[in-house]
């Protein structure tokens, strides 16, 4: 008797044993909301398993997995639908509540996680939304079989949409605000470089939006259409700035190749603070405003003629709200002979001999009135040319809040009808009522490690290491790592302004410049590695750095 009662006990446990196991065996190869195509090869006959198959039309019609529904994403579009209109399209595909719905498209593309979130947003539960990892092609690579069979058509499905997932989308307003407010928000645009930087013009006006973030969607994929690990996901957001604790808006041109950028944040990385922003840059330029566009990704670091007379000039002053210190790097004989009103003579000679003495340079700004809280702006006459270049990057280097390049000559602020003087506006104690000399300042030296270096290995960037060889010629020092060359010339127009975004993007790219790298320029002359620093920083790159030699 006891025998037997052991015997059940032992048969018991078993069978609690395999139930138990039971969930596990069933969620082997399923990540969050990825599944891989050996999980759905052994589910294929699942009854609470439905395939979506996102892929255009007439793919799908070539080649699917065998009893996958066709669902074009582009039959019903990117615009919203009424909902009974949506509702019954879900219940035609056969979308039920309590089935795992795998959806796929050929694989590494922007579909399947566009129609992931309509399902989402539309408020299927998210925890039985799945994406084939890699897609068809994926499918395809393994040796699983396809078909061209049309399954039957569904049993249509009682699925009825009762509440938006709001926190899944934003509108105008908020993306509008987000604009202005690098520190909390980050927009990301999921479309490629020839589109952000104006070679591709779908729309009225080249560009993109202000402050959006370039990030293809083709970047989360890797070789073989999956996606790209976790980590690997966040270095790319270290290296671009973006992170968690900011609230995190996805677009592109129409609010579909931005649903990958969203679906990877919020579903493999679990960032909670993801909106997609559905009308994208299709609503942005639609609105009746005309909402800035911008090439460039950072053109505030030119200023031109009509900005410097306003906010630099004797009305802003008056009222003491001017927060710009202009610094000519002329000669003084140059300077002499007629600058600009309020602009403090630093002559180029004293950047580049004090390159390494920092604690001499912060001296002389002090005395000259330069303001670490304002922003610089360099002037050299001739725009952007090798000394206005390394003024910058030392400016930047001392720790200036914020530095610009001056990219109009005088002649053309003299036939915009301002005026030029002689007189010094600078060194004298400020005496009482309207009287707008600029006074010496305390200079602090609050250096930034990550703008000149004279040791490459000092600092380190989180992508291999490219030297940009700036100078007509490479330079005579030995580098230890890749070395492509791109003279600070070939990126210049003739009147001292760099040349279009698109045209600088397509000379970095032929020479073999990456998006993801750590870029030092370097050249025997430090002002034309200086110039090309500025233009990477220009097109948004966000780690480079100039090494002096």
């Amino acid at each position: 008797m006891n025998i037997n009662k052991m015997m059940y006990c032992c048969i018991l446990v078993v069978a609690v044993c395999l139930l138990l196991m039971k969930p596990l065996i069933a969620e082997e190869g399923i990540e969050g909301n990825l599944i891989k195509v050996k999980w759905l090869e052994k589910n294929l006959k699942n009854a609470d398993v439905l395939i979506l198959d996102a892929s255009p039309t007439k793919i799908y019609k070539e080649k699917h997995i065998p009893g996958a529904v066709s669902v074009d994403f582009m039959t019903y579009g990117i615009q919203d639908i009424p909902i009974s209109e949506m509702e019954q399209r879900f219940q035609s595909w056969g979308i039920s509540l309590g089935k795992k719905i795998i959806i796929y498209d050929q694989g590494g593309s922007i579909v399947a996680t566009r129609l992931f979130y309509d399902l989402y947003y539309h408020g299927f539960p998210a925890n039985d939304l799945l994406i084939l990892d890699g897609g068809l092609f994926k499918w395809q690579e393994e040796g699983l079989p396809i078909t061209i069979e049309v399954p039957s058509i569904p049993e249509k499905s009682s699925f009825q949409i009762k509440k938006f997932n709001e926190d899944a989308r934003v509108k105008l307003p908020e993306f509008l605000t987000a604009t202005g407010d690098k520190k909390n928000y980050a927009l990301l645009e999921a479309l490629e470089a020839n589109w952000h930087f104006g070679e591709l013009q779908f729309f009225d006006r080249p560009g993109h939006i202000p402050n959006g973030i370039l990030l293809p969607g083709g970047d989360f994929y890797n070789p073989d259409k999956t996606f790209k690990s976790a980590e690997e996901i966040r270095k790319m957001l270290n290296y671009l700035g973006v992170k968690p604790e900011q609230q995190i808006y996805t677009y592109c041109g129409g609010g579909i190749a931005a649903s990958v950028p969203f679906f990877t944040l919020k579903f493999i990385l679990n960032f909670t603070k993801v909106k997609l922003y559905s009308e994208s840059e299709m609503g942005w330029l639609k609105d009746e405003r005309e909402l800035p566009y911008w090439t460039y990704d950072s053109p505030f670091l030119m200023r031109e003629t009509n900005w410097l007379k306003t906010w630099g000039g004797k009305t802003m002053r008056m009222y003491g709200v001017s927060q710009v210190s202009m610094v000519d790097v002329r000669t003084l004989g140059e300077f002499s002979e007629g600058h600009l009103p309020f602009a403090l003579n630093i002559p180029a000679d004293l950047f580049k001999s004090y390159l390494t003495n920092p604690a001499k340079l912060a001296e002389i700004l002090g005395q000259s009135g330069v303001n670490v809280s304002d922003e610089a702006v360099v002037i050299s006459d001739s725009g952007l040319t090798k000394e206005s270049a390394l003024a910058f990057v030392m400016l930047e280097k001392m720790g200036q809040k914020k530095v610009s390049i001056f990219m109009d000559s005088q002649d053309k602020w003299v036939k915009r009808g301002f005026t030029v003087i002689k007189d010094s506006t600078a060194g004298d104690l400020k005496k009482v009522g309207n009287d707008l000399s600029i006074t010496p300042t305390t200079y602090p030296v609050n250096l930034r490690k990550d703008v000149l270096i004279a040791d490459p290995n000092s600092i380190k960037g989180l992508y291999p290491r490219i030297f940009i060889a700036s100078g007509k010629n490479p330079p005579a020092k030995t580098l230890d790592g890749k070395v492509v060359h791109v003279s600070y010339t070939e990126l210049l127009n003739e009147g001292g302004t760099p040349k279009a975004a698109k045209d600088i993007w397509n000379i970095l790219t032929k020479a073999g410049v990456p998006r993801y790298a750590e870029l030092v320029c370097i050249s025997d002359d430090p002002g034309e590695a200086a110039v090309n620093y500025f233009i990477l920083k220009l097109m948004g790159y966000p780690d480079i750095k100039v090494l002096v030699i």
